[in-house]
This record gives C-alpha cells, structure tokens and sequence, in this order.
C-alpha cells in the first residue's frame, strides 16, 4: 500500500505517519525530515537546502522529484510506504510516477497549526518563526491544495478532519484505509524471514552506544565481548591490553577464532525464537560471522561497521567509568589483525561515520534498522 499525507504544518501528518508505520508495517518517510538532515550536511546541496528553509520557501521540483525518487528506489520501499510532505506541487504530483493508493489530507484550521507549532517549538527551530510559519501556511495553500484537488479528481483522497484527538484522527484514517484497529494491530503481512544485526568496529567508535539505541526500540542484545570482561572481572584482573590478549588468546586456544560466537550461540538461538531481529555487539573475528552463517542458514546476517576519527575515539575512552587503558594504536592493530576483525569492517553491509552529533548517530542507526526491517 502506497499512501501521502497531506495537511499544513501542525496538522499532525509526522504523528499519524509513526502511527499508520507500526499499524501497517510500511515504512515512513518524511520528505521534511531528509531536508533537514541534508542543510546539516557541509555540502554546497546542504547549504542551499538550509538557506531555503530557513526563508520559507519550498525547495525546487526537479531537486525534489530527484531527492524522493532515490529513496524510494530502496529495497524496504518496494512493499508500500507512507510519504509525507510529497508531491507539495502539481507538477511533482504529474510526474510522479508511482502509483499512490491513498492520499490523507489531514484538515485544520490556519488559527490551531500555529498555536500548536508554537506550542511545541522549544528547540527554537529557525525554520518554525510564526514569520516563516505563515509564509509555509500560504504555500501550502497556494501549491499544494492544488495537488489535493488532483488527487481527489483521481479518486484517491480522504479528507480528515485532523482537529480531533490523535486516536480519534487515526481511527478515521484506518476506516478510509479499509482497515480496522483490533487490540491495537492490525496485520497486513508477517515477516518470516530473522535477522541479525552485527555491530563492528575499532574502540571508541560507538559500539556500546548503539546497541543501547537498539536496546530502547525493544531489539534484544547480546554482548560479546561481555564474557571477556566478567571472566577478568571474576578473577579480580586489571583491565589492561595485556590481559584482555590473555583471556582472548586462551579462549581461542580452545574454541577457535570463533569463541565468542561459540560462547552465544545458544542464546542467540533462543533470542531469535521470539524475536524478528537481534543485535550483537562487538562481533571481532571473521571466523564468528562464518560460523553464524553456517550455524544459522536461514538466518540474515547484517554487518554494521561503525566508523570514528582515532583521536575522537581515545577522547571518548578517556571518559569511560572502567577501561580506559584499553586504547592506543597497538590496541587498534590487536583488533584489526590478532582478533582478525578487519575483513568484517571491510565487508559491511552498512558503515556509519560517527564523527558528529548523537542526533546525527541515532538517525544513521535508525536508518539502517528501517532498511534491515523492511527489507526481511
């Protein structure tokens, strides 16, 4: 299913397209969302983009035409999407070629989107001034209620009254949609296919970090190198270099470079029972990603390499609570070579820079978790 959501700024449309995501099982994009990402972006596009917002106007139809059609050439588009903020003119609307389903025209009143946009601008966006908050209102009106009259004359559109209560709206759209909400789901396809998602990468980089961000969206993780740190934690050892090589060297002696997969294997069996995906963190060697492979066949096997300038990631360590000794070039060349990780940077599916923002690593994240689970 293919479905737009119209309405002006404050009507809701980001709110009701997470909601419509997690009900339908299709994946939300928000055209206004990628345009912000892209004006942080240090790029001639990014400062162009971020000087156009900030002015209120709408970014040009050809740059827009180009922008969505290449996400929507992705792989976890291809089953249905929610696209929000585009067509926003009539000409985007000819010449987009997909074939939309539904459009959901969420309707207020000029009076109540600015009270809400107000209401919830705490971050002081510059792009949401009551000045250029008017100005997007009466280009709506201007560019875009044509397209809603298109797709109207085409069939296709629902117009909801978007004033009322979030369940209230969403009810009313699910009820356009065919569909009907019954003990808060509602099915349109069962994923059969699980996956894991293998988070890689030299000290500091952000491994930790990013499997607490999969942690707070309810994805199980499993730690690999956690048995490394309570066997030298349990012995009362220093966490140096030095001893964590012994404990590494020891285990592999006995179960091969793929240990620490050898370790887990039997939880990461019991985690998948109940869960579409699972994250591990810290996966080294490239003996443990063969050996998932050949212990779990059926299995999707995603590697996600995470990427972080070496001085940033020594600062990092510095700020740890524990190991901070863990850290340095002959660290760095350990992992890459003695834990033999580096055909798995090398071969990743996905590879985050985290050189920036937490916002900047946690949209990254969010990102390829949409791909991976959409894709399955």
């Amino acid at each position: 299913m293919k479905i737009v959501l119209f309405g002006i700024q404050g009507s809701g449309k980001s709110t009701q397209g997470n909601l419509l995501s997690k009900q339908l099982n299709l994946p939300y994009l928000s055209t206004g969302h990628i345009l912000r990402q892209l004006s942080k972006e240090k790029t001639k596009l990014g400062r162009y983009i971020k000087e156009t917002i900030n002015a209120g106007f709408l970014v040009p139809d050809e740059k827009m035409i180009k922008i969505v059609d290449g996400y929507l050439n992705r792989k976890e588009y291809q089953r249905g999407y929610i696209l929000d903020g585009f067509p926003r003119t009539l000409y985007q609307a000819k010449k987009f070629k997909n074939n939309i389903d539904k459009a959901i025209y969420l309707k207020i009143s000029d009076k109540e989107a600015l009270w809400r946009l107000l209401y919830r601008n705490d971050d002081g966006r510059e792009d949401e001034t009551l000045p250029a908050l008017k100005k997007r209102i009466d280009l709506f009106k201007k560019f875009t209620l044509p397209v809603v009259d298109f797709y109207q004359k085409k069939g296709k559109l629902a117009v909801i009254n978007g004033s009322k209560s979030i369940e209230e709206v969403n009810e009313e759209i699910l009820k356009n949609l065919g569909k009907q909400l019954i003990k808060n789901q509602i099915k349109s396809w069962e994923n059969k296919q699980k996956a894991i998602i293998a988070i890689v990468g030299l000290p500091g980089a952000g491994k930790t970090e990013a499997a607490e961000y999969f942690k707070k969206k309810g994805l199980p993780v499993i730690s690999f190198g956690k048995i490394i740190n309570d066997y030298i934690d349990k012995k009362g050892l220093p966490h140096i270099e030095k001893i964590h090589h012994q404990v590494r060297t020891h285990l592999r002696e006995k179960y091969g470079k793929e240990a620490l997969a050898v370790l887990n294997i039997k939880n990461i069996k019991k985690l998948l029972k109940k869960n579409l995906i699972i994250i591990i963190d810290g996966m080294r060697s490239w003996e443990e990603y063969i050996y998932l492979k050949k212990e779990l066949p059926k299995v999707n096997i995603f590697i996600l390499a995470l990427f972080a300038n070496k001085e940033l990631r020594y600062q990092r360590i510095n700020q740890r609570k524990d190991r901070k000794t863990l850290k340095g070039e002959e660290r760095d060349i350990g992992e890459l070579i003695d834990t033999n990780m580096g055909p798995t940077i090398a071969f990743a599916d996905f590879l985050i820079k985290n050189n920036f923002s937490k916002e900047d690593f946690y949209d990254k994240l969010d990102e390829v978790y949409r791909i991976i689970y959409f894709s399955l």
